[in-house]
């Protein structure tokens, strides 16, 4: 296999692994792509790589700084701007972490306190709706607490905790 052949197939397969951790398509193509490069690219590189408008890389590209994967790489005398992924993947998975609970933990959460203040008259329904809401307020609230440490940790508690729980 060729290296652009497997940069390829790596940027193909990231891409659809993106979806599954809250990211669309093109952006988990613009890290992909930026995580195997060697340099920084610049956004009309990104573009012609991956085929992509100017549009759509500069959105994505401001997406995933947001996300703290990728930074802006300053060059002295360059009037474009150049992007590099971090590199370091404990840090990329603590970001990926850090985002999705800020995305879909904490709206959760914020639901189902709003629906603990409602008062709902009492019936058979209504108290399974209250176990129910109270499991998954439970359930989510432990999850919360996993990804605030696991986002703030270094490496070796992830790995010391993983050990653990596979003894």
């Amino acid at each position: 296999m060729e290296l652009q052949e497997a940069k390829d197939k790596f940027i193909h397969t990231w891409a659809q692994l993106g979806s599954s951790w809250g990211i669309n398509k093109t952006m988990a193509q613009i890290h992909a792509l930026l995580l195997v490069s060697a340099n920084s690219l610049s956004t009309d590189e990104v573009m012609e790589q991956l085929k992509i408008s100017r549009g759509n890389a500069n959105m994505n590209l401001r997406a995933l700084i947001d996300w703290g994967l990728i930074y802006k790489d300053p060059r002295i005398g360059e009037r474009m701007e150049f992007f590099r992924a971090e590199k370091n993947i404990d840090k990329v998975a603590r970001n990926i972490a850090r985002e999705r609970r800020k995305r879909e933990i904490e709206p959760v959460l914020s639901l189902l306190a709003d629906l603990n203040q409602v008062e709902i008259k009492e019936s058979a329904e209504a108290l399974e709706f209250k176990k129910v809401t109270k499991d998954i307020a439970e359930f989510s609230e432990s999850v919360d607490g996993f990804l605030d440490k696991f986002s703030k940790t270094d490496k070796n508690w992830f790995y010391g905790l993983v050990m653990k729980i596979m003894k």
